[in-house]
């Protein structure tokens, strides 16, 4: 194992004397490439030694990642608040993973679901993919994988097709990680790229810092009350405050500045 390097030794379910390993390719070293920003993940996974590791490395990549390790505690968190993705197991404790998605789906709630588990025949597949499943990602797989389905899930909810965000000669690459400004490259850290990439999403709307801190952090990760402003100054250090703007009392977006006021 490389320096750094988390390997996951996991246990199929339908032949537990065959090690097998989730490899999530992290390291200690600066988050990287393809990171995907800011965005709210629910981690539905029984096993302990999995989930420690994957919601870890999903917080490297600048995403609020939240945890529950059984059906019931998934149902229960999924009808009271809103995820921008959930990473659902299958073999779970108390209720199966795909009896959760498909009650999910009758509520008629829409949230992207990606299936992670050791189910790996083709009918398991089919269940998962016509039981409401968006994606279906079987176990070990690599973080790599994953953060690109992620990235594709996210644009297919939000009804794009270019990766690419885009706002006067700002552009945003949630692929590679890449901000450029006026075609030259601008180095941000995994919470200024999460916070300007929310703001690109939909340029000209009012993000409130509570929409920004709700995505940005996840139960437990601890935040100090003027987070945001702190990024939001860095991003205008770097990136100039013309497209960057505050409005009193209600958030921030970028675009073109609205009045004199904002």
């Amino acid at each position: 194992m490389s320096p750094g390097e988390f390997l996951i030794w996991i246990r199929l379910r339908r032949n537990r004397a065959t090690p097998r390993r989730l490899h999530l390719g992290l390291t200690s070293a600066a988050p990287p490439a393809g990171i995907i920003g800011c965005m709210r993940v629910l981690l539905v996974e029984d096993d302990t030694m999995i989930g420690e590791s994957l919601r870890e490395a999903l917080r490297r990549q600048g995403m609020a990642c939240d945890w529950v390790r059984d059906g019931r505690a998934a149902e229960a968190v999924l009808a009271s608040e809103r995820f921008d993705a959930l990473l659902l197991d299958l073999g779970l404790p108390h209720r199966d993973g795909l009896e959760v998605l498909r009650g999910l789906r009758a509520r008629g709630d829409a949230t992207p679901v990606i299936v992670l588990t050791a189910r790996d025949t083709l009918s398991d597949k089919v269940k998962g993919l016509d039981g409401g499943a968006d994606d279906y990602l079987v176990k070990p797989f690599e973080l790599d994988e994953l953060l690109a389905r992620l990235r594709a899930l996210r644009r297919r909810h939000e009804g794009r097709t270019r990766p690419l965000l885009q706002v006067a000669d700002l552009t945003l690459d949630p692929a590679t990680r890449e901000v450029m400004r006026a075609g030259r490259p601008v180095l941000l850290s995994a919470r200024e790229f999460a916070v300007l990439q929310t703001l690109l999403e939909r340029p000209g709307a009012i993000v409130s810092r509570a929409q920004l801190e709700d995505r940005l952090y996840g139960w437990g990760e601890e935040l100090e009350s003027n987070a945001i402003s702190v990024y939001m100054h860095q991003l205008r250090r770097k990136l100039g405050d013309d497209l960057l703007h505050t409005v009193r009392g209600l958030g921030y977006y970028a675009g073109p500045a609205k009045d004199a006021g904002a």
